[in-house]
C-alpha cells in the first residue's frame, strides 16, 4: 500500500485483534475469501436498480453476483423461492429495519418493539432513532423478577395498542424467544410480525436455535455477528397477496439507497456458502456451549448473570450488584474498562430495570461468536471466565 499512515493504521489494528481476548458480541472474524472480496474490483461498478432492471449499463456480471447471493440465502435457511423472497441490497441492520417499516408501515403507524434497557434496539423504536420520531413506539419489557419475556403481559400490550408490526427482535436478551408466541398475538392484533435475528442468524443456520421463518412475515439479519460475513443485511419476506417483498424493494431502492455495494454483496455470498458447511453446524452449537459455560463459570464465582444464564451466544452480566469494593458496586464502564485495559474486550450494556445512564450502566455485554471462532472451547471458556472475575475485584 502506497499510504503508509493508513498501511500503518490497519496493521496496528490487525496487531490488536490478534493480542486480546474478544468477548463483543457483535464481531466476529471473517475468511480471508470475504476480505478478499470486499477488497475486489466489483468496488468500481455503480449497479443502481436490482437485477434485470439496472439504470447503468455494464451489470451482466453485477445481476449475476445479486442472484448468486439471493439464491444462497434462501438455501441457507430452507427456505423456498416461491414462498419467500430476499433483498440483499440493505447496507447495515439500521437501514434494514427502516426500510421494512419505510414500506410497510405508514409514518405515524405504531411499531412494537422490546425496550433499549431490557435489551432491544435502538432501531426497534426508541425515542433517539429515526424509527422512534417518524413512527409511534410502544414498548415491551421483560417480567422484571424471571427478567424473560411476560407472553400474556406482551399480548394485553398489543391487543390495547393495536401495533401495525410487532418486532421480536434483540440485541441484549441472550434467551430462546417462543415466535409460536409472537405469532399468536400478532395476529390477534392484525399486526405483522417482523423478526430481527441479526444476533442469532448463524445459531439459527447453524440448527443451534430454532428458525424464525415458520412464524414471521419478515425476518432482517445482519450478516456480521453469529452469521461470521461482513457488514451488510438481509431483509426476507413472504411472499403472498399482500406483497410485502415489493413494498420492501421500494423502499430500499430507491426508497433510502442509490447503488447497493457490490463488492459486499459478493463477501455476503461467500459468508453464506461457507455457513452452509457442515462444519458450521458444529461451530453454531460450539457457540452456544462456549456461551452457557461462560455464564455459569461466572455464576460460580459470584457474578449475578440476568435472566440465570442463556440459550445463545450472549451473556448478560450485573456488575453493579457485585461489591468489589467494600458496599460499592462496579458499574457496567467501569467494568469494562478494566477488562479491555488487561486485554479483554466487552461492551458495557444496560440491564433490566436499569437506573443508570446507558453511558455509564450497570452490566456488561459478551459473546461467544468471535473467540469460537478462534477454536476456543469450553476450557477456554472457564479460564476466561476466572481471569474476568480477577480483573474485576482487583
Amino acid at each position: 500500500m502506497k499510504d503508509k499512515e493508513v498501511a500503518k493504521l490497519i496493521e496496528a489494528e490487525k496487531k490488536r485483534q490478534k493480542r486480546v481476548i474478544n468477548l463483543i458480541a457483535s464481531e466476529n472474524y471473517v475468511s480471508q475469501d470475504v476480505l478478499y472480496a470486499l477488497g475486489s474490483e466489483l468496488t468500481n461498478k455503480y449497479a443502481e436498480g436490482y437485477a434485470g432492471h439496472r439504470y447503468y449499463g455494464g451489470n451482466e456480471i453485477s445481476d449475476k453476483i445479486e442472484n448468486l447471493c439471493k439464491t444462497r440465502a434462501l438455501k441457507l435457511f430452507d427456505l423456498s423461492s416461491k414462498k419467500w423472497a430476499v433483498n440483499v441490497q440493505a447496507l447495515s441492520g439500521s437501514p434494514a429495519n427502516l426500510a421494512v417499516y419505510l414500506g410497510l408501515i405508514p409514518l405515524g403507524g405504531t411499531i412494537m418493539g422490546m425496550t433499549l434497557t431490557d435489551g432491544g434496539h435502538l432501531t426497534h423504536g426508541h425515542k433517539v432513532s429515526g424509527t422512534g420520531k417518524f413512527w409511534k413506539a410502544i414498548q415491551y419489557g421483560v417480567d422484571p423478577k424471571t427478567e424473560r419475556i411476560d407472553y400474556g403481559a406482551l399480548y394485553k400490550l398489543a391487543n390495547d395498542e393495536k401495533p401495525n408490526i410487532i418486532v421480536a427482535g434483540f440485541t441484549a436478551y441472550p434467551r430462546i424467544v417462543d415466535y409460536k408466541e409472537f405469532r399468536k398475538i400478532a395476529d390477534s392484533c392484525g399486526a405483522y410480525l417482523m423478526v430481527d435475528m441479526s444476533h442469532t442468524a448463524g445459531l439459527v443456520a447453524g440448527k443451534a436455535i430454532s428458525s424464525p421463518f415458520p412464524h414471521a412475515d419478515v425476518v432482517t439479519t445482519t450478516t456480521h455477528k453469529t452469521l461470521r460475513g461482513p457488514r451488510s443485511a438481509l431483509i426476507f419476506s413472504k411472499i403472498d397477496d399482500r406483497e410485502l417483498y415489493k413494498k420492501i424493494d421500494k423502499a430500499v431502492f430507491p426508497g433510502l439507497q442509490g447503488g447497493p455495494h457490490l463488492n459486499q454483496i459478493a463477501a455476503v455470498a461467500i459468508a453464506l456458502k461457507e455457513a452452509s458447511k457442515p462444519i458450521f453446524k458444529t461451530y453454531a452449537k460450539q457457540v452456544v456451549k462456549n456461551a452457557q459455560t461462560l455464564a455459569n463459570e461466572l455464576k460460580e464465582l459470584g457474578w449475578r448473570i440476568v435472566s440465570g444464564g442463556t440459550d445463545t451466544h450472549l451473556v448478560l452480566v450485573d456488575t453493579w450488584s457485585a461489591k468489589v469494593d467494600g458496599d460499592k458496586g462496579l458499574s457496567g464502564k467501569e467494568a469494562s474498562d478494566k477488562l479491555e485495559k488487561a486485554g479483554i474486550i466487552v461492551n458495557k450494556n444496560t440491564i433490566p430495570g436499569e437506573t443508570r445512564s446507558p453511558m455509564d450502566p450497570s452490566g456488561i455485554r459478551m459473546g461467544t461468536a468471535a473467540e469460537t471462532t478462534r477454536g476456543k472451547k469450553e476450557k477456554d471458556m472457564k479460564l476466561i471466565a476466572r481471569k474476568i472475575d480477577t480483573i474485576l475485584r482487583a
